[in-house]
């Protein structure tokens, strides 16, 4: 029975949680997660746990931060004047806001303060400085 290889493209089912057992994404009510390993469209610590592993192999593994979304960086919070925000914009704690930089990418911030006359908004991913742990089972190889 061949097992998960650099470059095979898998179709994996998986349930990622936080280590206190929130479930934070699952693809167990959708279609598997269809990738080509190597490619770098995961997370490093996802991708290298596939590895190996065998056609309705089912295993859960445990990602450290480094593996997964890194530390949470302290210059990815900003300051935010209020007039600098769009006037129908009124901030909350945990609102999420898009930005396009002058490159034309777009960056995802979330609203972690609202002062009187400034926010503060945090471009870290969500899950970044948490270990994550993963329910995985390979469904098919490619």
């Amino acid at each position: 029975m061949s097992q998960v290889k650099e470059n095979d493209t898998v179709k994996v089912h998986y349930t990622g949680k936080l280590v206190n057992g929130q479930v934070f994404d699952s693809s167990l009510e959708r279609e598997p997660l269809e990738v080509t390993i190597g490619k770098g469209m995961l997370i490093p610590g996802f991708e290298n746990a596939i590895i190996d592993m065998k056609v309705s192999e089912k295993k859960t593994v445990e990602i450290e931060k480094e593996d997964a979304y890194g530390d949470i960086q302290k210059e990815l919070f900003h300051q935010v004047k209020n007039e600098q925000l769009p006037p129908d914009v009124k901030p909350e704690i945990g609102m999420g806001l898009a930005s396009k930089s002058e490159d034309g990418r777009e960056h995802q911030f979330r609203v972690v303060d609202v002062k009187d006359d400034h926010i503060v908004i945090d471009g870290n991913h969500p899950l970044a400085g948490q270990k994550l742990v993963f329910d995985l089972e390979v469904v098919e190889i490619k």
